[in-house]
């Protein structure tokens, strides 16, 4: 069964914005801290930005302060909404539950490819 689906990339202008949505199985959303991951051509999957079932929310340097990581667990959906987007932005974005600092819940979705550029 699909357990990640994400949606709403896109090609953007540099400064636009985008929202990111990612649905997730029950059993993989439920209780669990949830988190965006990118990865751009060449590079490992990096995490971005994370937040724990109860609410707090952690973010790599690099969008810190651009990004903002939400949740809405009766729907079991996962949100990213990303403004000041810049070039170095471009990836393929993905959330999953992350476990420690190196594995993840559930196995990788589609991921939706965001690219921005002018």
């Amino acid at each position: 069964q699909v357990q990640l689906v994400e949606s709403g990339g896109g090609l953007v202008q540099p400064g636009g914005s985008l929202r990111l949505s990612c649905a997730a199985s029950r059993n993989i959303f439920r209780s669990n801290t949830m988190g965006w991951y990118r990865q751009a051509p060449g590079m490992p999957r990096e995490l971005v930005a994370k937040i724990t079932s109860g609410g707090s929310t952690s973010y790599a340097n690099s969008v810190n302060g651009r990004f903002t990581i939400s949740r809405d667990d009766a729907k079991n959906t996962l949100y990213l909404q990303m403004n000041s987007l810049k070039p170095e932005d471009t990836a393929v974005y993905y959330c999953n539950a992350p476990i420690g600092t190196t594995l993840v819940a559930a196995s990788w979705g589609q991921g939706t490819q965001v690219t921005v550029s002018s």
